[in-house]
């Protein structure tokens, strides 16, 4: 099997390069038949937001091209220097492919240990090769067996359980404080990467209606238009204050934009109603000693929900020795599977042979031999014969099997051409 996988992670290039690396729409398609018309090769093009990653396999033939190659294919199809983008590519061939793309699917590989995403990606990226016509015997059975690592990994470790992100164990929350939310006015407070991210977990909760405010109107319209909310003027929080149930606050302010006193003179005009309080910018916007006031239900700040999310990952990293001992389990069975299924058509094609010249001496002994020996020593000779074609073949076929998958060991090559198999 000849097999290499070329990329850049989160580890080895700034999400600039990532981004300039990415696939998107149309291009990914087309990158596809690119590669494989270049080199002749099956092609599967992995590409998530931490990570774009080429593989590419063949059966036999000629060497498979290689991380500085790739990088001036890379760099020609997105307009960049090859020599910006070859410090950024590391390299994974033969059995390291195998277990690197088990790594990826298990997420031992991601940004955060045991995120849910990447097997999907994985199935994905395998799916849109498929249709792109450029996966083959190599690369199917390599990312079906992925699927089958991803799902042991899965349902027979902890890995994967809690939530880690910070936007998902907000909303988490959320859902501790109140049953429903079609009837809730959520408020949005400035717009961070970060809020932008916990305002999509909101989203999904269906509330009645999203308002957004900011400094910049420009800005609130933006973000206003991604969550179908309505903008509203900076100007006019306190009355947002009032209406909202629940408040997403994410600003870049130095100093708490709601004080307590601020705070307090709004609870009146809330009737009793509870607001649960996001508050995910650093410094603070709202004062925690709001906590205190009937009204506020949950007021947590993005310290809390790292200290969470740090509480999960380690209970996370627990798991990570069994999620080792599957990945090299399924690598082992892997490659041996390969090595069966590439190696059983020369070994039925060599014992076929060996059979042939092995009765044709026998005959020729017997007949040399006729009448002078009983059928009970024909036996012990014919069986003596048969071992020795076993002995001989036991050590070539067995180090096949076990080794034939090592891409650059030609030893499959070397059978066929030492017995003449293919004439």
């Amino acid at each position: 099997m000849m097999l290499i996988v070329v990329g850049a992670n989160f580890r080895t290039a700034p999400m600039e390069l990532r981004e300039t690396l990415a696939f998107p729409g149309g291009k990914l398609s087309r990158a596809l038949s690119e590669l494989s018309a270049r080199y002749g090769t099956e092609t599967v093009i992995l590409d998530t937001c931490n990570r774009v990653e080429i593989y590419l396999a063949r059966l036999t033939g000629e060497a498979l091209p290689d991380a500085d190659l790739l990088a001036e294919f890379l760099g020609e199809f997105h307009g960049l220097p090859a020599a910006k983008v070859r410090p950024a590519l590391y390299a994974h061939r033969g059995a390291e492919a195998v277990q690197h793309l088990f790594r990826v699917v298990s997420s031992l590989d991601s940004l955060v240990l045991g995120e849910g995403q990447i097997a999907g990606q994985v199935k994905d990226a395998y799916e849109k090769a498929q249709q792109a016509g450029t996966v083959g015997p190599v690369l199917h059975a390599l990312f079906q067996h992925a699927r089958i690592v991803g799902k042991r990994v899965r349902s027979e470790t902890g890995i994967a359980q809690g939530k880690a992100s910070v936007s998902s164990l907000a909303v988490d929350y959320l859902k501790q404080v109140f049953d429903h939310f079609g009837d809730k006015t959520v408020l949005v407070i400035g717009a961070g990467k970060m809020g932008e991210l916990t305002l999509k977990h909101l989203k999904a909760l269906r509330p009645g209606r999203i308002l957004v405010t900011n400094r910049s109107p420009d800005k609130a319209r933006e973000v206003a238009a991604l969550c179908n909310g309505v903008p509203v003027p900076f100007e006019h929080l306190d009355q947002c204050l009032v209406s909202a149930d629940v408040i997403l606050s994410t600003t870049g302010a130095p100093e708490p934009i709601v004080t307590l006193e601020r705070f307090q003179r709004l609870v009146p005009q809330r009737q009793g109603r509870p607001v649960a309080i996001i508050d995910i910018a650093v410094p603070r916007d709202f004062d925690p000693r709001l906590i205190h006031l009937d009204v506020v239900d949950l007021l947590i700040n993005i310290d809390d929900l790292q200290a969470i999310r740090e509480h999960v990952l380690r209970n996370r990293v627990k798991h990570v020795p069994a999620v080792e001992a599957i990945i090299q389990a399924e690598q082992e069975r892997f490659l041996k599977d390969w090595s069966r299924r590439r190696a059983a058509p020369a070994i039925a094609k060599l014992y076929e042979q060996w059979e042939s010249i092995r009765k044709e001496v026998q005959e020729e002994c017997f007949r040399k031999l006729n009448g002078k020996l009983t059928a009970e020593d024909l036996a012990i000779i014919e069986g003596a014969f048969r071992l020795m074609q076993n002995k001989l073949l036991h050590a070539p076929l067995s180090v096949l099997r076990e080794q034939g998958h090592e891409e650059g060991s030609g030893l499959l090559e070397a059978i066929y051409k030492l017995f003449r198999l293919r004439d």
